[in-house]
């Protein structure tokens, strides 16, 4: 019977004793970075149709290299061909597969590379096609959050500082404050997308090859921009894993806030939204209970992300030039990371969706705490009070109310003149809710016309 032919190292001539497995287990990265077998496959068809194309291979060799690569990849896809987890990393695996499939032909693959630069192009890749991921994961959230806010883009509800009631708002302007964020964060991927999207490749292990290579043929092949403009820098930083963790961490910040936001409107101290069925829990003794763990949950993962931005800034902080065996940590990090935030937003986005608002417990909300007191105070203005007179005038009002239990909106008229004669009947309707939010019609204000006009602003930046 033939046994399995093994994958050797591909650093065999020089050490005479086998690796020690623990060893080998420890020093192996397969396990990990085997989801990168696509981008690595990939990397090797441009490297290899590169150096047909130079000749410094054959170019016979380097078409039949390119096409059991493809072969490869299609058997990878099917099934039919399984990565051997014994590897020591993909690359190894994929140059193995490839050598037993074509013998001494698949060991010219490797000629003018080194896995550093190899390592670096697929990293690359491989976060390129996950960038895409995670922004058209955003772009569906915020359309998710763009719907809601047209739904109740006049829907008044408290605003808060110090999770105080402050203002009047509506829902819909409360909303749109976090599309604004997650459009931002679309922008910043874009951004950090330019910058990974530049090739490694030729970068050799730290000081190029004396091979002429096309590094810009291979880059064009592989759809990237451009070439890293120095050898050492190409295969010894990790800048742009550093750049898309930041990136992704700050968009974990803005889900983790709208999340806390969902726990406390769940709640029966607010009562202003109610989550479908599908995306809550209950007790296992509480029989009344319908708790958020999906939201607490997003609010929880954030930290994982944080996490993994902390680990990437430690493990590069102190690598001295080249490469170091350290940075075989940055894929761990980047992966969950990655993994993470893509199921975070895809759960939040049908979770929002499906959630119930309770508007009138909104507006309820909204017809305590005196957030129309600035608005008293600006109708004092409007009548020629100087705002800091206005603003003690209001003050007392507020402080009488809550002493002899009324509101704004039900003291009497007498009792507003006793503080300051400039008090007409036409306070009432300065005061009224409705009132209060459409006289906010600046740009960026929560009156409904202005928040229709952001909602459809924000519809075209979103594409």
């Amino acid at each position: 019977m033939k046994t399995e032919e093994k994958i050797m190292p591909l650093w065999t001539g020089r050490f005479k004793k086998q690796l020690d497995k623990k060893t080998n287990d420890f020093n192996s990265s397969i396990s990990f970075d085997s989801r990168m077998a696509f981008q690595d496959i990939k990397g090797s068809i441009a490297h290899a149709t590169m150096l047909g194309k130079q000749s410094i291979i054959d170019k016979s060799e380097s078409e039949k290299i390119v096409a059991s690569l493809k072969d490869i990849a299609a058997d990878l896809e099917s099934g039919k061909l399984g990565i051997d987890m014994g590897a020591e990393d993909i690359h190894t695996f994929v140059e193995g597969e490839l050598t037993k499939r074509l013998g001494s032909t698949g060991k010219r693959l490797h000629t003018a590379r080194s896995r550093n630069d190899q390592v670096a192009l697929d990293l690359r890749l491989y976060l390129l096609d996950e960038i895409e991921k995670i922004d058209l994961a955003l772009k569906e959230f915020i359309a998710v959050i763009l719907k809601k806010a047209r739904e109740n883009y006049d829907a008044v509800m408290p605003g808060y500082t110090h999770l105080q009631r402050a203002q009047p708002v509506t829902f819909g302007h409360h909303l749109m404050a976090y599309a604004a964020m997650l459009l931002r964060d679309r922008e910043r991927l874009s951004d950090c997308k330019k910058r990974t999207a530049v090739s490694p490749l030729g970068s050799g292990a730290l000081a190029g090859t004396t091979y002429p290579l096309d590094r810009e043929y291979a880059a064009e092949l592989l759809g990237l921009s451009g070439v890293c403009s120095n050898s050492l820098d190409g295969v010894s930083d990790r800048d742009y894993v550093i750049e898309l963790l930041s990136c992704l961490s700050i968009v974990m910040v803005h889900l983790s806030r709208f999340a806390e936001e969902v726990v406390l409107w769940c709640s029966w101290e607010f009562k202003f939204i109610e989550l479908d069925d599908a995306f809550s829990t209950g007790s296992s003794i509480m029989p009344q209970k319908k708790n958020p763990d999906i939201a607490e949950l997003v609010r929880g993962k954030s930290g994982r992300v944080f996490g993994s931005l902390v680990t990437l800034l430690t493990v590069m902080k102190g690598l001295p030039l080249a490469y170091n065996k350290d940075m075989q940590e940055d894929k761990q990090a980047v992966f969950d990371a990655v993994d993470t935030v893509l199921i975070c937003i895809d759960t939040f986005a049908a979770m929002l969706d499906t959630a119930k608002v309770l508007k009138e417990n909104m507006r309820a909300a909204a017809a305590k705490g005196f957030i129309n007191a600035t608005d008293c105070a600006d109708y004092l203005v409007k009548k020629g009070l100087p705002f800091r007179d206005a603003y003690k005038a209001v003050g007392e009002l507020v402080a009488f109310c809550i002493e002899n239990g009324y509101t704004l909106e039900t003291l009497p008229l007498e009792e507003y003149k006793k503080i300051c004669d400039l008090f007409e009947s036409d306070v009432f309707a300065a005061i009224d809710l409705d009132n209060c939010v459409k006289g906010r019609n600046v740009k960026g204000g929560p009156a409904p016309q202005r928040v229709l006009f952001e909602i459809e602003s924000a519809e075209k930046l979103n594409g």
